[in-house]
């Protein structure tokens, strides 16, 4: 387990919201596309948040080879102490 500061937890809450926002309405109900299959990554830049959400299909029963997606998906934020997202950094391979 590990600690984190308030503004830790607020950036890495913005962007797990805004990549939970991003998925597909129709797809919400399959575990890839919720936040049981993401993981969150914060660490502390120049005044703001700098948080990474990967993509752990591993997390999700069922997936194997044959599945339709990235398996080195991510992306990356610079979110402010107050949970503002500042900018969106997306990465797809």
């Amino acid at each position: 387990m590990a600690t984190l500061d308030g503004p830790a937890i607020l950036a890495s809450h913005a962007a797990l919201q805004d990549v939970l926002s991003r998925f597909p309405k129709a797809r919400r109900n399959e575990c890839i596309f919720t936040a049981r299959a993401l993981d969150v990554v914060v660490g502390k830049g120049k005044g703001v948040y700098i948080v990474r959400v990967n993509r752990r299909v591993d997390q999700c029963e069922g997936i194997g080879p044959g599945g339709n997606f990235e398996l080195d998906w991510f992306e990356l934020y610079a979110v402010s102490p107050e949970g503002r997202i500042i900018e969106r950094y997306q990465y797809a391979p």
